[in-house]
């Protein structure tokens, strides 16, 4: 058992009875739960494998009371079993409310071998979200209020509440990482750029280099410093292409192409491929009008 499941078992406090055995059901008994997993990945892999060995871990699921039974966890399973061509799949059949459903499935997918840093922000916090009966947005600030109160900030005298330690609790049983660096390494993960999350939640990029290109609100200078990341640029030296020294050529260069021209300069280019003879007789003659009034001014 893993210190997730034990997690959900014994912090948690969930009497969730499992039987003895695993039993089989049709996959048409069976019902997906919308739970936190958004990526499938290699079903295809999963679903030869079937063919070849059958479903090796049964699904846990839960009786829905009308002859289906919810799926708390296995959905990849159950899809690569679908693949397959499978009729029915060995099961296991817990007990559980809703709520304790919803948290064995956010516990499941933090199991995951395969989660991305932006896939395992989200899902602690949705884990954090489900366990105090709160809002994403408050568990976020409940969050912020510990780190200030814990760097003597502000005292907002949060952190002996029943909520702080519940938190500290999560995170312990996680074993991953503290609150703490959670709070900073990963909360800033969820204001992210598109382009940046998009490539973070594919792995082309490091979350380290992610929070480094946040910096850079330039976005086509981002977006080539992006590229030039993903294409090997270690950490060092994109943290020194954000402090603005060491930049390649090519960021020199576009930071030139993009930086405006003084308007004289501009006015001059636009008159010299004018051309007169094809503009209509009222506006040419206006131009020209200008054009000796400006001379006169210059002298």
């Amino acid at each position: 058992m893993g210190v997730m499941e034990r997690m959900f078992r014994e912090a948690m406090g969930l009497a969730a009875k499992e039987e003895a055995g695993a039993e089989r059901l049709p996959l048409e008994a069976l019902v997906p739960s919308p739970q936190p997993r958004k990526r499938f990945e290699n079903l295809e892999a999963l679903a030869e494998s079937i063919r070849e060995k059958g479903v090796l871990q049964p699904l846990l699921v839960r009786p829905l009371g009308d002859g289906r039974y919810a799926i708390v966890a296995g959905e990849r399973r159950y899809r690569a079993a679908r693949m397959a061509g499978l009729s029915e799949v060995p099961v296991r059949v817990v007990d559980l409310s809703e709520k304790e459903a919803r948290l064995l499935a956010l516990v499941e997918n933090l199991q995951r071998e395969d989660l991305n840093p932006y896939e395992e922000t989200v899902g602690v916090l949705a884990l954090l979200s489900e366990d105090l009966g709160r809002p994403v947005e408050e568990v976020v600030a409940l969050l912020h209020r510990m780190r200030d109160e814990a760097r003597g900030k502000v005292p907002h005298n949060v952190m002996g509440s029943p909520e702080a330690r519940r938190v500290e609790e999560v995170f312990r049983a996680l074993g991953r990482m503290t609150w703490e660096s959670f709070v900073q390494n990963r909360l800033p993960l969820l204001n992210l750029p598109e382009d940046l999350r998009g490539a973070l939640e594919e792995g082309a990029i490091p979350y380290t280099a992610a929070l480094e290109l946040k910096k850079v609100k330039d976005d086509p200078l981002r977006k080539a410093l992006l590229e030039e990341v993903k294409a090997g640029l270690s950490l060092r030296e994109l943290k020194a292409r954000v402090r603005g020294h060491g930049r390649s050529p090519y960021l020199e260069a576009l930071r030139r192409e993009r930086a405006p021209k003084p308007w004289h300069r501009e006015v001059g280019e636009r008159l010299l491929r004018l051309d007169l003879e094809a503009l209509p007789p009222e506006r040419r003659a206006r131009i020209e009008e200008l054009v000796a009034e400006l001379k006169e001014l210059l002298g």
